[in-house]
């Protein structure tokens, strides 16, 4: 698995800002079978900076209907990555 199928995407929302700029936390969607190794590895290689500690979260899809129809979102796992001291937080813009 390379670096660009273990990160999917940034996640840009109000808590990810908020811990971005007050804790140095970035948040990503992340491959279901990514493990923290290899998104701290992925986030290290792509964005030059030192990751200090890896957190994730597995989320399980959600009953939806549109109609009569009924079906289900699809799981996914989200990765909170907290940088060393002293690195530069990197906008996502740059990437």
């Amino acid at each position: 698995m390379t670096i660009h199928d273990t990160l999917i995407r940034p996640l840009v929302t109000e808590k990810g800002i908020l811990k971005k700029e007050a804790e140095r936390t970035l948040c990503f969607q992340v491959a279901p079978g990514a493990n923290k190794v290899m998104v701290k590895q992925a986030v290290e290689k792509l964005f030059k900076v030192r990751v200090e500690e890896v957190r994730t979260a597995n989320f399980e899809g959600k009953l939806r209907r549109r109609g009569r129809f009924v079906g289900y979102r699809s799981d996914w796992k989200k990765a909170y990555v907290k940088l060393e001291p002293g690195q530069k937080v990197p906008e996502f813009t740059e990437m």
